[in-house]
């Protein structure tokens, strides 16, 4: 009995406030927009780049609830809570630590769990956002900075007929 209440006062209560038309027409508006965005929408691409920065938001957001604690917010392993618990965590920061570790390796680690490491349940995180997890953790590395090291300039011939300069005859 008292939802039908509830949802009549709400729809009083939207018809009532100020600016309802203006949202009204704005509604409208948007569904003539998405009407012919239809017919050109966005390109595969366009929209598979939309999709992953939306599942690295997520990763990042997953990471901060789940991982942060023990791992930092930047990675790096350095945390109150790690040297309470006597772990030395790698430092993801560094291209070295995860270089030698496949994607399967990192999902059977969250998953399962390693040591002192609570397994990550399929309840708090679909496999997609394990995925978007294990490359937002790769990100985390810092890339070489600096020049980068040019390439060695080509060799001069060695051979002694080529290096040294022929002679003038003796006349």
């Amino acid at each position: 009995m008292l939802k039908p209440f509830l949802l009549l006062a709400a729809v009083v209560l939207i018809v009532l406030t100020p600016g309802y038309a203006s949202l009204g027409a704005a509604q409208e508006a948007g569904a003539r927009h998405t009407a012919k965005s239809a017919a050109g929408s966005p390109s595969p691409a366009a929209a598979a780049a939309d999709a992953q920065a939306k599942g690295l938001a997520q990763a990042k957001k997953l990471y901060g609830i789940d991982c942060a604690l023990c791992h930092g917010a930047t990675g790096d392993g350095k945390t109150d809570v790690a040297k309470d618990m006597s772990l030395t965590l790698a430092d993801w920061t560094d291209p070295k630590s995860l270089a030698g570790k496949t994607d399967q390796e990192l999902t059977d680690m969250i998953r399962k769990g390693k040591d002192k490491m609570p397994p990550e349940d399929k309840s708090r995180a679909t496999d997609e956002e394990v995925k978007n997890l294990i490359v937002y953790i790769r990100s985390m590395a810092k890339t070489p900075s600096g020049p980068v090291p040019a390439a060695p300039a080509a060799a001069a011939p060695t051979t002694p007929d080529a290096a040294a300069p022929t002679p003038a005859p003796n006349h």
